[in-house]
């Protein structure tokens, strides 16, 4: 009984950690069908459009539904070193928030 403990201590915290990755697993799938669709434009699209010049560096992106709408939220690195958090048109590629991150 002595050795069970940890051993389902252990199968909690991997199965614990597995959870999120599936999670992003299915996000991931749903876009790829989103955009299979045509509903969405490729993110890679869009990053071209983005009001910021060379290099950037993309530190998150979330697509999310909103109002009816599909909206990349982009968090980036400018070549300024500044953190910027923009809110675009998944499906036009429109520009919809450009804002710097305050710390």
């Amino acid at each position: 009984m002595g050795r069970l403990i940890p051993l389902l201590l252990t199968l909690a915290a991997v199965l614990a950690a597995a959870a999120p990755v599936q999670a992003d697993d299915d996000d991931h799938e749903a876009a790829r069908e989103l955009l299979r669709e045509g509903a969405i434009l490729p993110l890679a699209e869009l990053i071209t459009k983005l009001p910021f010049a060379p290099p950037l560096r993309i530190l998150e992106v979330e697509l999310e539904r909103e109002d009816g709408r599909y909206l990349y939220e982009i968090e980036l690195l400018d070549n300024r070193g500044q953190v910027w958090e923009v809110e675009m048109d998944a499906a036009s590629g429109e520009l919809i928030e450009s804002e710097p991150e305050h710390h």
